[in-house]
């Protein structure tokens, strides 16, 4: 799988060399269900890394044993956390004597390596409020650029909503052709493309085909950064509402192309970015009501306008020189 945290690494390594520093980029296999939960955890505590610095990311990276290691971490084992606490579909975790053994171990264990990081950050404020809820700890939020923000542009507000993610089940793809469902009713000539792979992939094409939307709704599957690029210029808006989010490209990739998000109020790190008829627009997550607020913005083009200019302004200062600086410091 390839999405969000490897884009996220390979970018701070390209920053780090930017600046003069020598950096390798280091992964090990992981096996994310129960049963197999400590595997790479262990393997990391074995691999001998002679560094002046590490900087570990993602779980199980930040097992790794080093004098001077700094956390950036984008997110612990969601699954055995608040995918847990939450009863989400999408974790493997139950209330099984296994499950509540696992979980408790897996605390004990992202404690003990977490708290030997000389200094732990995180992507995003909902990040650090999971580190103090589930293990008592303080993460410093550190924010950077997206993927390809140097070359994201505005564009024409046009006649489609954009929708660029992994297609799994906790991004909630389906929110978005469920909506197109409703505008479909309503007369609206509002488009939607949902661009990226994964599971649900086929799924959403299929329901797209049921519900008659093939005309209206495409599903293409991976599209190439350039036309990524084109997608994001002609969009009215972008919709992106996850569960829960760790941080959420999309949303600062729109806000780079000068183009208002709309989200859930259960979205997580996307709304440390989007205010509610600011920056985008903030729905209950519902089909009807992300439809709402696409009807709305359809409707008043300049208010989308408005917001994309204020989540433009709202990424401006981001920089990867400030990231490194930040994470290298004594």
């Amino acid at each position: 799988m390839r999405g969000g945290a490897e884009q996220h690494q390979e970018n701070l390594v390209a920053a780090l060399a930017g600046a003069g520093h020598r950096v390798d980029l280091v992964r090990l296999p992981v096996a994310w269900e129960k049963g197999r939960l400590f595997d790479a955890p262990l393997a990391w505590r074995m691999v001998p890394l002679d560094a002046d610095l590490v900087i570990a990311t993602n779980f199980p990276s930040y097992f790794v044993r080093h004098p001077n290691k700094v956390v950036w971490l984008l997110h612990q084992h969601r699954g055995a956390y608040d995918g847990f606490a939450a009863g989400a579909s999408w974790s493997d975790f139950g209330l099984d004597d296994t499950s509540l053994e696992e979980q408790r171990l897996m605390t004990e264990w992202d404690a003990a390596a977490l708290g030997e990081a000389r200094r732990v950050y995180t992507n995003s404020g909902v990040v650090s409020r999971r580190l103090a809820r589930f293990n008592g700890l303080t993460g410093t939020p550190l924010a950077h650029p997206p993927p390809m923000a140097d070359v994201l542009h505005p564009g024409p507000y046009g006649d489609y909503v954009l929708s660029v993610q992994r297609q799994e089940a906790n991004k909630r793809p389906g929110l978005l052709v469920e909506a197109m469902a409703e505008l479909a009713g309503t007369g609206s000539g509002l488009r939607a493309v949902l661009a990226g792979r994964g599971e649900l992939l086929e799924p959403l094409r299929a329901r797209v085909g049921e519900l008659g939307l093939g005309d209206r709704v495409q599903v293409p599957g991976f599209v190439p950064d350039a036309e990524v690029v084109d997608l994001f210029a002609g969009a009215l808006a972008v919709v992106y509402a996850p569960e829960d989010e760790d941080y959420g490209y999309a949303t600062l990739q729109a806000f780079h192309a000068g183009k208002p998000v709309v989200c859930a109020a259960d979205s997580g790190g996307v709304l440390d970015w989007v205010e509610d008829g600011v920056t985008g627009l903030v729905t209950d997550g519902s089909p009807a009501g992300i439809a709402a607020a696409l009807a709305r913005l359809d409707a008043d083009r300049d208010l989308a306008r408005r917001m994309g200019e204020a989540g433009r302004a709202r990424v401006r200062e981001l920089s990867w020189p400030a990231v490194v600086t930040e994470l290298t410091r004594p």
